[in-house]
C-alpha cells in the first residue's frame, strides 16, 4: 500500500492536475534519460577508428548497454514499488552522471563497454522507462492509455534529440569531451527534476479486466498455460527488437559507408524517432480500438515493408524517407505488449510479466545491434544484415498471427458450443 496525504481521497488524486504536471516532468525525465541508449549509433565510428577495433567489438557497447538496460528495469521497478520512484531516479542520475564521465576516460574499447553496461545501462537509463511507466499508471485512470503514451514517448523523443546534439559535438569538440559535458548535465538535471517526484502515487483504482476483455481466461491466455504464453511473447519481443535495431544502431555507419557522412545519418536516426513518437501516440489510440494484440501484427507488418524497403533504395533522399517510415512504422510495437499483457493474464500479474517481455524487448535490441555489425564484418555490406533483421521480424510477425488465430479460434468455439 502507497503512502498519501492524510484525509485526501487516494483516487481524487488520479487524473487531477497535479497528475498532468507529474507526467510532464516524467516526460522531461525520461527524454533525458534517453541519450544513454542514442550516443552510441552516433559515436560508434569515431570510436571504432580511436580504439583500431573492428564494428562488431564497437557495436557491444550498445549490446551491454540495452542488456543492462532490461536487467535495470527489473531492479529499478522493484525499488520503486518499495521506496518510491525518487530513489531508482536517483540512482540514475548517478549512474548516467558517472557512467558519462567514466566512458570519456576509457583507455580501451573493453572499458567503454563495460561502463556502458553497468553504469549507463544498468544503473542508468533503466531507471527513466520501466520506472516511470509503472509510476504513471498509478496517477490516471480515466486517461491511462494516453498518459502511458505520452510518458513512453520520451524516449522517442529523446532518441530525436540527442543524436543531432552528440553528433555536432562530436565533430567540433570531440567525443571525450561530448561524453563529459553529458555526465554533468545528466547529473544536474536528473536530480533536479527526481526531487519533483517525491510524493507517492494515489492508490491503484482497479480496472482491469484481465483475460474477460478478450472473451479468453485469464487463466488460459490465448488457450494455453500462463508459462507457455509468457515465453512465445518473450520469444516475439526479443525477435522484433532484433529487427528494429538494425537501422536504429546502425544508420549513421551506415550512411558513412555508402559516403554521405555521419551527420546525415544522425539525421536520419533523429528523424526516424521523431516519427515514432508520433506512431507511439497513434498505436495508443489504435490499440483502444482494436487491442494489443492486433496493434503487434499491424505494426510487425509494416516495419518489415520499411525493412524490405532499405534493400532496393539507397539514394540520400530515400533514405530520408524510408528512415521516416521505418519511424511511422514501429514505433507502437513495444507499448503494444503491455497492452497484451493486461488484455490475457492476470491483472495481479501484470506489472511482473510486462516487466519481463520488456526485458526480452531489450535483449532483443542488443542483440540485434551486435549481430549486425557482425553481419557487416564477415559480408563488408549491410545488405545482408537488413535481410538478416526482416528475417527476424518474421518470426515476430508468425507469433503475432499465430496468437490471434488461437484466439479467434476459441472464439468460435465459443459461439458454436453456445448456438447448439
Amino acid at each position: 500500500m502507497t503512502a498519501t496525504t492524510p484525509g485526501t481521497d487516494p483516487s481524487s488524486l488520479a487524473d487531477s492536475r497535479y497528475a498532468v504536471m507529474r507526467l510532464l516532468v516524467t516526460l522531461a525525465l525520461m527524454t533525458v534519460g534517453a541519450a544513454g541508449m542514442y550516443v552510441v549509433p552516433v559515436v560508434m565510428t569515431t570510436v571504432q577508428a580511436e580504439f583500431g577495433v573492428a564494428r562488431a567489438d564497437a557495436s557491444l557497447a550498445y549490446t551491454l548497454l540495452m542488456i543492462g538496460f532490461g536487467l535495470g528495469g527489473m531492479l529499478m521497478g522493484r525499488l520503486a514499488d518499495r521506496f518510491g520512484v525518487t530513489v531508482p531516479l536517483l540512482i540514475g542520475a548517478s549512474g548516467l552522471g558517472f557512467g558519462y564521465i567514466a566512458a570519456s576516460m576509457s583507455g580501451s574499447i573493453w572499458t567503454f563497454t563495460l561502463v556502458h553496461g553497468l553504469m549507463i545501462g544498468l544503473l542508468g537509463s533503466s531507471a527513466t522507462f520501466a520506472p516511470l511507466l509503472a509510476d504513471t499508471s498509478l496517477w490516471f485512470v480515466k486517461r491511462r492509455g494516453i498518459a502511458v503514451a505520452v510518458c513512453a514517448s520520451g524516449n522517442y523523443i529523446g532518441g530525436a534529440i540527442w543524436p543531432p546534439i552528440v553528433q555536432h559535438f562530436t565533430e567540433t569538440v570531440g567525443w571525450r569531451q561530448t561524453y563529459l559535458g553529458l555526465g554533468i548535465f545528466t547529473f544536474i538535471t536528473m536530480t533536479a527534476l527526481a526531487l519533483m517526484m517525491r510524493r507517492r502515487p494515489p492508490l491503484a483504482v482497479a480496472s482491469s479486466t484481465g483475460g474477460q476483455s478478450s472473451g479468453m481466461s485469464s487463466a488460459r491466455p490465448f488457450g494455453m498455460t500462463p508459462s507457455r504464453a509468457q515465453i512465445l511473447l518473450c520469444i516475439a519481443g526479443v525477435a522484433c527488437c532484433t529487427a528494429m535495431a538494425m537501422p536504429q544502431v546502425h544508420i549513421v555507419s551506415y550512411c558513412t559507408d555508402l559516403g554521405y557522412g555521419a551527420a546525415r545519418g544522425a539525421e536520419m536516426l533523429s528523424l526516424m524517432l521523431a516519427c515514432g513518437v508520433v506512431s507511439r501516440l497513434v498505436s495508443g489510440i489504435i490499440c483502444d480500438r482494436i487491442g494489443g494484440l492486433r496493434t503487434l501484427l499491424l505494426g510487425s507488418t509494416l516495419q518489415g515493408i520499411a525493412l524490405v524497403m532499405f534493400l532496393p533504395f539507397d539514394g540520400l533522399v530515400s533514405l530520408y524517407l524510408i528512415a521516416a517510415l521505418f519511424g511511422l512504422f514501429q514505433g507502437g510495437i513495444v507499448p503494444s505488449y503491455a497492452i497484451i499483457v493486461r488484455e490475457y493474464f492476470e491483472p495481479k500479474e501484470a506489472g511482473a510479466r510486462v516487466g519481463t517481455v520488456i526485458m526480452a524487448t531489450m535483449l532483443g535490441m542488443a542483440l540485434g545491434g551486435w549481430m549486425s555489425g557482425k553481419v557487416f564484418d564477415l559480408t563488408g555490406s549491410y545488405h545482408a544484415a537488413f535481410i538478416n533483421g526482416i528475417a527476424w521480424n518474421l518470426l515476430n510477425f508468425s507469433i503475432a498471427f499465430f496468437l490471434l488465430y488461437r484466439v479467434h479460434r476459441a472464439r468460435n468455439l465459443r459461439t458454436a458450443a453456445a448456438a447448439g
